[in-house]
């Protein structure tokens, strides 16, 4: 089966968005987390991820923050932080997810809105990354 990138990146690019999204939502805890997945996923920062961009896909979580606001010229929005480890495993599960099923992470956002893997969180964060991405691509 095709993937989306080569599978010496899956690890490394799971990892650092999950650090990603867990550092977004840890160090701006009066800013809206959810509105920054949503814009990351769509983002050409994401897309160089797809296209196994050396440099990016070995970017410290701090690393990519910075080169994601410059290159998209994001600015956080005021909300409400996501607690505990979530937000780390929804960065892991978007990227496997999209590695998983070969499809653009602009796709993964819209066929796994944000809302539902806030809900399912507690059903599927105890399993193992690979099963949870099966059954929620099952659905």
């Amino acid at each position: 089966m095709m993937r989306a990138y080569p599978e010496d990146y899956l690890n490394d690019v799971v990892e650092s968005q999950g650090k990603l999204f867990d550092f977004v939502a840890h160090s701006y805890p009066d800013k809206d987390p959810e509105d920054f997945i949503e814009q990351y996923m769509k983002s050409k920062t994401r897309k160089r991820f797809e296209e196994a961009m050396a440099y990016v896909n070995t970017m410290s979580a701090e690393e990519l923050w910075i080169y994601f606001i410059k290159t998209e010229k994001y600015t956080l929005k005021a909300g409400k932080a996501l607690g505990g480890f979530m937000p780390d495993w929804i960065g892991e599960f978007y990227a496997y997810y999209q590695w998983y099923y070969n499809i653009p992470s602009w796709e993964v956002i819209e066929k796994v809105p944000l809302d539902f893997l806030k809900k399912a969180y507690s059903g599927l964060h105890d399993l193992d990354l690979d099963l949870a991405v099966r059954k929620v691509g099952e659905v």
